[in-house]
């Protein structure tokens, strides 16, 4: 799967990978529904250095259609609410 992090670029991912994104992104949408800041920060970045470490980054001239598009390190709890589906970022 291609992932696109905002501002950032684009990995491929391994469907293999995303039992374990998931539980971060849960963490992290339970920390946005308690208005939980720095736990909402400290989950987001934990979450992205996960895709990048588990991820393969594709070069910048790329231009791969992205399956999923994660938020930037420093989107704002409102700007990631907007990006969310009922299963958080992540599907499943």
């Amino acid at each position: 799967m291609i992932v696109r992090i905002m501002g950032e670029g684009q990995v491929e991912l391994a469907d293999s990978h995303f039992a374990e994104l998931n539980k971060l992104d849960d963490e992290l949408l339970a920390e946005m529904e308690s208005g939980d800041g720095p736990g909402f920060r400290r989950t987001l970045h934990a979450l992205l250095s996960k895709v990048r470490e588990l991820g393969t980054a594709l070069p910048d001239e790329a231009l791969e259609p992205s399956e999923l598009i994660l938020p930037s390190p420093d989107a704002t709890l409102e700007e990631v609410r907007d990006m969310l589906s009922d299963d958080g970022l992540i599907p499943g």
